[in-house]
């Protein structure tokens, strides 16, 4: 039994106590349950209420450019995911992500007290764009860290379910976005939600930032980054070496990441809520049963992740991934004839379905990223792969959605375009030779480095 796949060794040999793996295993599910649930509560609230309250002004236009919104934060997460990956390549994970987590925390408690376009105008949507902005940079650099914090400290046969802890943070953000929405749409009905209801989901993010930053606080920093500072190892210039020498495989692990991200967007990015309680809609369902039922879903699609996860370690990240497709184009081609009947129990159903697959496309990313770049440059990689495939992917799903549905009447053309960006997914995933396994730790640099890619050299 190598060093590495001991129950008490890190990647790089060093000893590493079941106390140490489960806290950070813990830090990285509640970093990234509050940075989620951050960036969803604003995806769910455009679905809900800022069409009305920022863009009103601009009639039935106001629905489409809330959702425009969403996807702007996406075109400034490579800028965090450079900016993360530079400083975490050179001077450790911990402490981009401690960062990441105060500054969408920030964002996200502002949006909360900002004025709407009654009181100040103009002013209102351009402060919360900004605001969006932020958001979006830290979750570009957030997602990373925290991938590499859990995987590096895994031991081999076990990072599909440790990689596995951050990527469950999708699905509770969600969770928690959801139930505190439907909860203030309880509390406060009608009116009231309107008036100030939606703003203590954004004002809870401080209590949850203070939460975050403390279980933060206590955990180690990666093994694998101990090491290479130790030998002084550390890229100068990360982000031009993962460029010039791993372009291509920047472009397909982020091809692999869209095909999940464009369909995930259908709850996290506030469309089917949108869709489903638009009082102008075909369905005008009530806002409180739809949003417990995306809240139902997201536990779908946490067990799945989690499942996912645990299995990758035993029959592989590509082969879990294949699965994970077939699951998710078979969501992608129920969900709307479900969604469409304006049952609230089948569009539980629908989701539950499509989330099973997003699922099985979730659970062995951190993993499978992770073993894919090379030691000195893997902050950089995973995170700058993961911005380009949420842009490519995620971004302007809802609004693309929107606007299918606007120009045709019908969602039959939004299926076919959540089916293609699957099919995209998996033709990436066929691309990438299974990696599960290899050593993570700097003295397999020159292993790390043979291309991953079928049909380039493996010398």
């Amino acid at each position: 039994m190598s060093a590495e796949s001991s129950p008490g060794f890190t990647p790089t040999g060093t000893i590493a106590s079941s106390a140490d793996r489960r806290r950070v295993v813990f830090a990285t599910v509640i970093g990234t349950t509050v940075e989620w649930y951050d960036f969803f509560i604003y995806a769910t609230a455009v679905g809900l209420v800022f069409g009305q309250l920022f863009f009103k002004d601009l009639g039935a236009n106001s629905a489409l450019v809330g959702f425009a919104t969403v996807g702007v934060s996406f075109l400034f997460r490579p800028l965090g995911a450079f900016l993360a990956g530079h400083f975490g390549d050179k001077f450790g994970r911990k402490a981009v992500l401690m960062w990441t987590l105060i500054l969408m925390g920030a964002a996200t408690a502002l949006i909360g007290v900002l004025p709407d376009a009654n009181a100040i105008g103009i002013a209102a949507p351009i402060l919360l764009v900004l605001l969006r902005i932020l958001q979006g940079i830290s979750a570009g650099g957030e997602w990373g860290g925290a991938v590499l914090m859990a995987v590096e400290h895994a031991p081999k046969a076990k990072r599909g379910i440790f990689g596995a802890a951050p990527q469950i943070g999708v699905p509770l953000g969600l969770l928690i976005a959801s139930g505190v929405m439907a909860i203030m749409a309880l509390v406060a009905p009608g009116d009231q939600f309107l008036s100030w209801g939606w703003r203590i989901p954004f004002l809870l993010s401080v209590v949850l930032i203070v939460v975050g930053y403390y279980v933060r606080r206590r955990v180690e920093e990666s093994p694998v980054f101990t090491e290479l500072a130790e030998r002084k190892e550390a890229a100068s210039m990360p982000i031009v070496q993962l460029f010039r020498k791993h372009l291509l495989l920047v472009v397909i692990a982020a091809l692999v990441f869209a095909g999940n991200n464009a369909v995930g967007y259908m709850t996290t990015g506030g469309y089917i809520q949108g869709y489903a309680t638009n009082p102008e809609g075909a369905l005008k369902l009530e806002r409180g049963p739809v949003l417990w039922a995306v809240a139902g879903s997201a536990v779908t699609w946490l067990l799945s992740t989690l499942v996912a996860g645990w299995i990758s370690d035993r029959i592989g990240r590509r082969t879990t991934y294949i699965v994970g497709w077939v699951l998710q184009l078979v969501g992608v081609f129920t969900l709307f004839p479900l969604v469409n009947t304006g049952q609230v129990g089948l569009l539980f159903a629908a989701l539950a379905i499509l989330t099973i697959g997003l699922g099985f496309t979730d659970g062995p990313q951190a993993a499978l990223y992770t073993e894919l770049v090379p030691a000195s440059i893997r902050f950089s990689g995973v995170s700058v792969s993961y911005a380009i495939g949420a842009i490519a992917g995620g971004a302007f799903a809802p609004t693309i959605a929107t606007a299918i549905v606007q120009a045709t009447g019908s969602t039959q053309a939004v299926t076919w375009y959540l089916a293609g960006m699957t099919v995209i997914g998996l033709i990436a995933t066929l691309l990438l030779r299974d990696r599960s396994g290899i050593p993570l730790g700097p003295d397999h640099e020159a292993e790390q480095s043979v291309s991953p890619i079928y049909g380039l050299s493996r010398a």
